[in-house]
């Protein structure tokens, strides 16, 4: 068989098409000087300059090269390019250019003026459309975020010079020529006493300390570093010496009075602002300049004041170890709540505060009535800041490393709670209920709906712009508040002995935060805030739940031999 031939002949193609087939006009080729030579041959009767190595390099290079490098001419041929002698010449158009915008701002100062007008202009902000308003606003992030660090209260002032601390010498009787010129010295002088070592000498190794002498130096403690920590010094080694040379059947160990403790404090320039309505009173400098030369190099005010504060702690520790019974309760109660209030001070903030807990820890132990002060002390102890980051600060001020400690962060943190809810009076903390089943009753109004009712929500402004700023700011302060207010509540469980017997109450609290907490905070961009209080109310769900599984009670089966 044969193949069929194809239909289209071999020979066969398309008919011309005139527009198509339109010769095209090349770009021009570059041509290089090699080329420009060999086409267009020098006239011999020409003088012809042969180009450099450099000139031949640069139009060789490509467009991109020549872009990025700079070149700059002058008048000879020289080519700068990369070089010291081109950065050289730009620092010279710099400081020409410089003296050229100088000498035209003084001959046309109207110019100078208009260009500052200009800048201002560009500083303002520039009125913005509606729609790109609005944008703007939904897609902006505040920057209010939930600060780990409480704000303090304003305690303790700030002082140029410390309050002149006078010895009481008109009791004492000299025993020795050095002692009675020390007695008889001015204040400037005792000081040198003191920071010579002189006073180490006169009464380390007495039979008897005087004790106008020990109060001077507790005195003492509130100046600068230098001479309070020689105070410290001096004084902590005469109770102690004291202490080996006395029977312990006939022991006369000095403690400062609860009087004295407010004075040092109120030389510190600590004030009441109950006392002082118009603000803190200020006392008459009758320093002289001889005694602030003597601590011419101090630290930072803030350290100072935590250091001073500490020597008064140590003290006050040791006088509780050696004579437990030497405040009363009532005494330990006020004394307690001037300890806390010092330690919330603006300036203490970031500084650890480990003798005050020990402090505190000792005072709490010491008193006789207990549980009968417990409710007393919460209630002092929950009035001394009206802020709630604070409270909570203080309620870390106690250690839950003793069965009181843990009772006091538990009822501390509680009352604390019912005060920012305002259901301090309402409710009954003198029950039989127990902490959880009272913890079970506020938790349902830690809602954030029920805490942005609290907070205010009819003084919003009427203006649109105003509404949603004052808005943004109310949600801030109702998330702030239930932050403090469910950590406080974590405080309350984690200070209990879970039994099987409440955990019928552990698992209703666990309901209730996820009920009226958890579910109503809607996370969002623009409001970090709303993340960090989710988390915490994650982390706190976690931790009840982890308890739950630790404490379930045993399912009782059914026995058919049990008696009805």
């Amino acid at each position: 068989m044969q193949m069929p031939r194809d239909s289209f002949p071999t020979d066969w193609s398309p008919p011309p098409v005139e527009f198509l087939n339109k010769p095209k006009k090349a770009p021009p080729a570059k041509k290089g000087p090699l080329e420009d030579l060999e086409k267009d041959p020098p006239d011999p009767n020409q003088k012809v300059e042969l180009a450099s190595l450099e000139e031949l390099f640069w139009n060789m290079a490509s467009p991109s090269q020549q872009a990025g490098t700079p070149e700059i001419s002058s008048g000879s041929s020289q080519c700068y390019i990369n070089n010291l002698d081109y950065l050289l010449q730009e620092k010279r158009e710099q400081a020409l250019e410089q003296e050229w915008e100088q000498l035209l701002q003084q001959t046309h100062p109207r110019l100078k003026s208009s260009v500052c007008d200009d800048n201002d202009d560009s500083d303002t902000e520039a009125v913005l459309m509606p729609e790109h308003r609005m944008l703007v606003e939904k897609f902006s992030v505040s920057l209010q975020v939930i600060s780990p660090v409480h704000p303090g209260e304003t305690v303790f002032l700030p002082r140029r010079h410390p309050l002149p601390c006078f010895l009481d010498s008109s009791r004492l009787k000299p025993h020795s020529p050095l002692e009675e010129l020390f007695l008889r010295s001015s204040l400037p002088e005792q000081l040198s006493f003191l920071h010579n070592g002189l006073l180490s000498n006169l009464y380390l190794h007495a039979a008897d300390c005087p004790q106008p002498l020990l109060q001077w130096l507790f005195q003492l403690l509130t100046w600068p570093p230098e001479t309070s920590s020689r105070a410290f010094g001096l004084l902590w080694d005469l109770s102690i010496d004291g202490l080996f040379r006395q029977p312990d059947e006939d022991m006369h160990f000095w403690c400062p009075s609860l009087q004295e403790v407010k004075e040092v404090f109120s030389s510190l320039g600590a004030y009441n602002p109950a006392l002082y309505p118009q603000g803190p009173f200020q006392h008459s400098a009758r320093v002289l300049e001889s005694e602030a030369s003597l601590d011419s190099q101090d630290p930072p005010q803030e350290v100072a004041l935590d250091i001073k504060l500490n020597y008064i702690y140590k003290f006050l520790t040791l006088c509780l170890l050696v004579r437990p019974v030497s405040y009363t309760d009532a005494s330990i109660l006020d004394l307690m709540e001037l300890l806390c209030r010092a330690g919330l001070d603006v300036g203490l903030c970031l500084l650890p505060k480990t003798d005050l807990q020990q402090l505190l820890l000792l005072l709490l132990e010491r008193i006789q009535e207990w549980p009968g002060k417990l409710q007393p002390l919460c209630c002092a102890l929950s009035w001394v800041s009206d802020h709630h980051h604070n409270l909570l600060a203080l309620v870390q001020f106690f250690l839950d490393v003793t069965p009181r400690g843990r009772q006091l962060r538990s009822q501390l943190s509680l009352v604390i709670i019912a005060r920012m809810l305002g259901q301090q009076e309402s409710l009954p903390f003198s029950a039989e209920k127990t902490q959880l089943a009272l913890l079970s009753q506020l938790l349902s109004l830690m809602r954030p709906s029920s805490l942005r009712q609290c907070l205010g929500i009819e003084t919003l402004p009427s203006s649109l712009g105003q509404h949603s700023k004052a808005s943004a700011e109310l949600d801030y302060k109702v998330c702030y508040l239930c932050h403090s207010l469910l950590t406080l509540a974590g405080v309350v469980v984690s200070s209990q002995d879970i039994t099987p017997n409440q955990w019928g109450e552990l698992q209703l609290l666990c309901m209730q935060l996820d009920r009226h907490i958890s579910t109503h905070i809607r996370e969002s961009p623009q409001a970090m805030h709303r993340t960090k209080l989710k988390d915490l109310a994650t982390q706190t769900y976690i931790r009840w739940q982890d308890l739950l599984a630790h404490c379930q009670p045993q399912g009782q089966y059914f026995s058919p031999w049990k008696d009805i």
